[in-house]
């Protein structure tokens, strides 16, 4: 994936979009679907912010597309907390398609959401299996990798994501402005080894790989 030099003055384009991605003409036409149908759906109910999808490529898109860069071949399953309107569990359940990866699990409590991301699962044949739960009532599973964006305090996602990780396990986790200080208070409770990476999408963005994950010792 290409550097991308972040940009308020104009939305971001869908061929640009496309070219900063590194995604193929057939990804494209998927998520291209999915957008159609996050329009469609946003008339009816609040799926996004109204004020987001007047840079939509830039703020869902791209957002989510970025951390495929971070998904290794030997990466099995990916859980995502708090799906919503499927950013970044459902674009990566998109690009992820293949025998050498298994489903993308999202993870979310709102029923007429859950029935949007069936509808775009169904239409973009994305591999996703869709969770309607609250994230601390899903019984737990092993998983390779953990993603969130805009659900919770960094602190409140480790508590949530240990009873999913194995030894090798990861969480890539997408922050903004107060990402220093949710990595602060956490190391209050919680050793971990932390990997901070610069948004693509967002100039005070931040992509935290997190591994190692444990409570401090009482």
């Amino acid at each position: 994936m290409t550097d991308f030099i972040n940009s308020e003055e104009q939305p971001l384009s869908k061929k640009a979009f496309k070219q900063c991605a590194e995604i193929t003409t057939a990804e494209m036409e998927r998520l291209d679907c999915f957008v159609s149908l996050l329009c469609e759906w946003q008339q009816r109910m609040n799926l996004v912010s109204t004020s987001s999808l007047k840079d939509l490529w830039r703020r869902h898109m791209l957002d989510s597309v970025q951390l495929k860069k971070f998904i290794r071949d030997t990466d099995k399953t990916i859980l995502d907390f708090g799906s919503g309107a499927g950013f970044p569990g459902m674009v990566l359940g998109i690009l992820t398609s293949g025998p050498q990866h298994g489903p993308v699990h999202l993870v979310e409590s709102h029923g007429r959401k859950c029935s949007f991301l069936h509808e775009v699962a169904r239409k973009t044949e994305a591999n996703v299996v869709i969770h309607r739960a609250r994230i601390e009532n899903l019984e737990p599973f092993p998983v390779d990798v953990i993603t969130a964006r805009a659900v919770a305090p960094l602190e409140k996602l480790l508590a949530y994501s240990t009873p999913f990780m194995a030894e090798n396990s990861r969480c890539l986790f997408l922050k903004g402005l107060k990402s220093e200080q949710e990595l602060t208070e956490s190391r209050k409770k919680w050793n971990m080894i932390v990997t901070e990476a610069e948004s693509l999408s967002d100039a005070s963005g931040v992509i935290l790989t997190i591994e190692r994950i444990s409570r401090h010792h009482v």
